[in-house]
């Protein structure tokens, strides 16, 4: 989960595959879905949109975390991620920050309700953390056409010039109350890989290291590991994404220990955790213990 969300939501939570493999990846991720899912009537057909070259994020280079506020970047980074609907930082590469798999609490009620998670007995499933519900990905035709709502977002996001996207709460099924599988998460995050492809956008895999042996079948480009340090995560995901991770650390030894382990190889940066623009009382970034 993300230290603080990004003014889509304020307080809340390798290279671009082929066709083939994309389409493979997501027939083997509803192969294991209930057998009437895909009768839905208003479920749309999946689109044939070839893959398009993707700029993929430099290794090892000067990184900010911007999600909770955009401002001019130092002279030192070269990546920045910033929230969907914030502009992309001129001359350098840009990350778009996406809530993909969670309703942020503002847009709860634009969404269909049948695309919200609920639990047996009617009730949304909630992050409490964050007092997001959770989107509902247990069936082909719900994957679609959620994937349909948050491509708009994708399309926005290139529209503006940035380079990727990183589609946050991937994890989210760990929090479903065992209604959601990370096979439904992978075959979600499969579409979704595939629209942004399409797009030109390269697309970053958001926490979860439990999944990243799985990347190609996601389809998924580079890696963002909030605390990879402090959890000492960071090389499941160097192993996994050739070294093309950027890492957020929010505290001073989580950061001494991702530098320790990764600092020659990964794009590190401490920020303070509510990811604050400088000038705020508790505005931090170093990338140095």
């Amino acid at each position: 989960m993300p230290a603080v969300r990004g003014a889509s939501g304020t307080g809340g939570s390798g290279a671009a595959l082929s066709v083939v493999l994309l389409a493979a990846a997501l027939a083997a991720g509803l192969s294991g879905c209930g057998a009437g899912d895909s009768t839905e009537p208003d479920a749309p057909k999946p689109s044939r949109t070839s893959v398009a070259p993707v700029r993929l994020p430099p290794r090892h280079a000067g990184f900010d975390y911007q999600i909770g506020g955009a401002y001019p970047p130092a002279k030192d980074v070269r990546i920045v991620s910033r929230d969907r609907t914030a502009s992309p930082a001129p001359g350098l590469y840009n990350i778009c920050y996406v809530n993909a798999f969670q309703a942020q609490p503002e847009e709860r009620a634009s969404w269909p309700a049948d695309l919200l998670l609920r639990d047996g007995d009617g009730e949304l499933v909630i992050d409490e953390e964050w007092n997001e519900p959770l989107l509902d990905i247990r069936t082909p035709g719900r994957r679609e056409r959620v994937a349909q709502r948050v491509g708009k977002w994708f399309d926005d996001c290139a529209a503006k010039g940035f380079d990727a996207v990183e589609p946050d709460n991937y994890d989210s099924y760990t929090r479903s109350q065992r209604l959601l599988t990370a096979d439904d998460a992978t075959a979600f995050m499969a579409l979704l890989s595939r629209h942004a492809h399409a797009r030109h956008l390269a697309i970053g895999q958001k926490n979860t290291p439990e999944l990243a042996g799985v990347r190609k079948r996601a389809g998924l480009d580079f890696a963002v590991a909030e605390e990879c340090g402090g959890y000492d995560e960071c090389g499941t995901y160097a192993r996994a994404f050739d070294d093309r991770v950027v890492v957020i650390e929010y505290t001073d030894e989580g950061l001494r220990r991702a530098v320790a382990g990764f600092g020659d190889r990964l794009s590190i940066v401490r920020r303070d955790v509510m990811v604050s623009v400088p000038g705020s009382a508790g505005y931090v970034r170093k990338v140095r213990p």
